[in-house]
């Protein structure tokens, strides 16, 4: 009989989800601001669609590979925890129940239902338990390098694709202000969703996210222009 393949957590969803909210908005970031250093010392639209194009490419590769390298190194520190932890449990029981016993009450539950708590979960599984409680994250709950390599893959020229079109097909007069344009709206959007992913502040979160794009957008055109 064929084994069914195991769905994602919900966590493992959002992780990948984040692998492509990032590249998106890294796509859209690192070619604005190609672009538009470009333009700012040339004004022939194929060296800048060029040099854009590159941009997307280069951009594309290394954010796969950093996604697939990144979460690789996460997923190596996770075994190495949960080996560690394996051992801890092997030599001193006692000890991790009693860590697990005393981080719930730090969180506020009395002590007897510390206590029920925390045999009620080790007489379950202690390797989870203790993993999770000691370092954060759940027993074969990993990210898949691959998933997250391609959602980089593919969302990094996706958000490219806006400053490259912005740049290359409005007038000369008009590409520069409507690129600036196009791009703070579409960090915006990136800045928003990273935001809500991650559980922060949304309004912080997307203002960083377009001030960073605005600097990086003036810095590559000022210096583009001393070239001219």
């Amino acid at each position: 009989m064929k084994k069914e393949k195991k769905k994602a957590t919900l966590a493992q969803r959002i992780n990948v989800l984040r692998a492509s909210v990032m590249g998106a908005n890294d796509g859209i970031l690192s070619v604005a601001g190609i672009v538009v250093g470009v333009a700012g010392a040339a004004t022939s639209s194929f060296a800048i669609f060029i040099s854009g194009i590159a941009g997307m490419i280069a951009g594309t590769v290394s954010m796969a590979m950093g996604e697939y390298v990144s979460v690789n190194a996460e997923k190596d520190a996770q075994r190495k925890a949960i080996e560690t932890q394996t051992v801890a449990l092997d030599n001193d029981y006692d000890g991790e129940f009693a860590f697990v016993r005393d981080k719930y009450l730090a969180s506020g539950i009395r002590p007897e239902l510390a206590d029920q708590a925390a045999r009620e979960m080790m007489s379950e599984d202690p390797l989870k338990t203790t993993v999770r409680e000691r370092f954060g994250f759940n027993v074969g709950e990993y990210t898949n390098p691959y998933s997250a390599a391609i959602a980089s893959m593919i969302s990094f020229p996706t958000g490219s694709i806006l400053p490259l079109v912005s740049i290359t097909l409005l007038p000369e007069q008009w590409r520069v202000p409507g690129t600036f344009v196009a791009v703070i709206i579409a960090l915006s959007i990136t800045g928003y969703i990273a935001a809500v992913l991650g559980n922060a502040n949304r309004r912080n979160g997307t203002t960083r996210n377009v001030i960073a794009g605005i600097l990086t957008m003036l810095v590559t055109y000022g210096i583009g222009s001393l070239f001219a």
